[in-house]
């Protein structure tokens, strides 16, 4: 069966079994990796590239443990191995940065999202990593936070942008530079 019926009354079970409000900042960090890891899965079905194939798909199963690590509480329950995040997860992402980046015309100016429905899909998985980072780091203010988690998911964001722009790149779209007057 599914459905458990625990959470009605708006609590939820982190792992280990301890109960917090569905709106807890716990749950609002791992909540937005989910939704970050479900639009990687929407970009997934754009790639081409089978190196990019290949990085969304490790990316997409780091984050299952970026998730379970923001999903425990260490002060009630011992972390898994498999909720770790590593160096070298972060240098798979740096790696995957400089190989595109070394493929790519250098970059001019600011350019705005979008593109290419592949780019712009890419685009709203880099906004949405932003915004996770952001929720993890709140959560950070609270309770101790593995340096490793952050920087996977700040280079993730920047792994998201160059890869948008490869799209981009691929498909012969121009990249859209700010029109800073807006003619």
């Amino acid at each position: 069966m599914i459905y458990t019926k625990t959470g009605d009354k708006g609590t939820t079970s982190l792992v280990g079994g301890t109960r917090v409000s569905k709106t807890h900042i716990r749950l609002e960090a791992y909540g937005t990796v989910d939704e970050l890891n479900s639009h990687l899965g929407l970009l997934q079905t754009y790639l081409t590239d089978e190196a990019d194939k290949k990085t969304i798909f490790c990316v997409q199963n780091k984050l299952f443990s970026v998730g379970s690590y923001l999903a425990t509480d260490q002060t009630q329950t011992k972390l898994r191995v498999e909720s770790r995040v590593t160096d070298e997860d972060i240098r798979m992402l740096e790696q995957a940065i400089d190989t595109i980046d070394n493929e790519l015309p250098p970059l001019k100016a600011f350019i705005l999202p979008g593109g290419g429905r592949g780019a712009a899909v890419c685009h709203v998985c880099r906004t949405v990593c932003r915004r996770a980072e952001r929720r993890i780091l709140a959560l950070a203010e609270e309770c101790e936070m593995d340096a490793c988690i952050t920087a996977f998911v700040n280079r993730l964001s920047d792994y998201l942008f160059i890869l948008a722009r490869k799209l981009n790149h691929l498909t012969g779209m121009d990249e859209i530079y700010w029109d800073k007057s807006c003619k």
